[in-house]
């Protein structure tokens, strides 16, 4: 039997098993999926004993992202991205990590019918989402705007992504309204009822993806439905960022359908 599994503290909250172990029943697969918590401080220990114990793959979660890359060896977008969520031990070297947050948010809107090459795109949050997200946005041919509260680490991170631009997010308004894909890359609409974009620069040619899946239908997205924009709920990159990762491990299609079903039952 196959074991893969999710390091991160905390992680019982975590929807990944059930929509993974859908996978593994749906395919026939003798494999099962478990959760990891170990201390901040043995998160190398963690991934080493993982490979000598076995484990097929792992999935990575806070806060050990950025210190997985220096444990394994990254693939490119995850290198500059500067963070791991995905580890494969199938080789026959180093553990390979990669990064799926950036293909779960491009295969989110393409499932949507969003074009993404020659788009213009703003992305609020300069963070490790939004790292992500820009990265892989950029890779797939968009003019990406990063709206940041620091003003300053927009910028920074505007000067490692290809035709991207650093703004504060006093700019957000005339980003949006010139936009045509929208991503809330922050936690903004998790705990409260709020927004980060105003609501009178959404308009019906935009694709806006919220990040947040918790709530489903966040402020933003409800006030992008009343503009006739495309929505995109967070729970569409969650899925796609698992289904990316169980095509790394499994070197196999991933049944969507019923990874979705899955986590969906569970929101």
């Amino acid at each position: 039997m196959d074991v893969y599994g999710l390091l991160g503290n905390p992680v019982g909250h975590s929807l990944s098993p059930p929509m993974h172990e859908a996978a593994y029943d749906d395919c026939g697969l003798e494999a099962r999926y478990v959760t990891f918590e170990p201390d901040e401080g043995d998160i190398e220990d963690a991934i080493h004993g993982a490979d000598a114990l076995g484990i097929a793959g792992l999935n990575v979660t806070i806060p050990f992202k950025q210190a997985a890359l220096e444990i394994v060896a990254p693939e490119d977008l995850a290198t500059r991205i500067g963070a791991v969520n995905t580890i494969d031990f199938s080789g026959s070297g180093p553990p390979t990590g990669y990064n799926t947050d950036a293909v779960g948010a491009l295969r989110a809107l393409r499932d949507h019918d969003v074009g993404i090459d020659g788009a213009r795109a703003v992305v609020v949050g300069a963070g490790g989402a939004g790292r992500a997200i820009a990265f892989g946005l950029a890779d797939a041919g968009a003019r990406v705007a990063i709206a940041n509260r620091t003003e300053a680490t927009a910028h920074a991170l505007a000067e490692e992504v290809p035709r991207a631009s650093g703004h504060g997010l006093a700019e957000l308004e005339g980003l949006v309204a010139n936009a045509d894909v929208l991503v809330n890359a922050t936690s903004v609409g998790m705990e409260e009822d709020a927004t980060p974009v105003p609501a009178d620069a959404l308009h019906e040619e935009l694709a806006v993806l919220d990040a947040v899946y918790r709530p489903l239908e966040t402020r933003l997205l409800a006030d992008a439905a009343d503009a006739g924009a495309t929505t995109v709920d967070g729970a569409w990159m969650l899925l796609y960022q698992g289904v990316e990762a169980f095509e790394i491990w499994t070197g196999r299609d991933a049944p969507v359908d019923v990874m979705n079903e899955a986590l969906r039952a569970r929101l």
